[in-house]
């Protein structure tokens, strides 16, 4: 069985990431009442593209801290697990 592994993030970062979080909540919002006010679909389209950049955005801030803290760490500790976690995560993220 796997274990489960977690990250500490400070109160600073967790809320930065929360904020962005519900900002994309928002927009997932608003798409869905551009849907029920039967908005142009060009515009529900853009509205598709800000998020998808968003969540790009969300993902890099995590993975660059995921790199600076846990690789880094396993780095300095010889410990190719965690540079093959990094490359498998790239290609999934990609």
């Amino acid at each position: 069985m796997k274990k489960n592994k977690t990250t500490y993030r400070s109160a600073t970062e967790k809320k930065q990431l929360q904020d962005r979080l519900r900002t994309i909540e928002g927009q997932v919002r608003g798409i869905i009442g551009m849907i029920e006010n039967e908005r142009y679909c060009g515009d529900v389209l853009i509205q598709i593209s800000a998020i998808r950049e968003s969540l790009k955005s969300l993902g890099c801030k995590v993975l660059k801290n995921h790199i600076a803290t846990s690789i880094v760490d396993d780095i300095k500790k010889d410990n190719q697990e965690g540079i093959e976690e990094i490359v498998s995560l790239i290609q999934k993220i990609n």
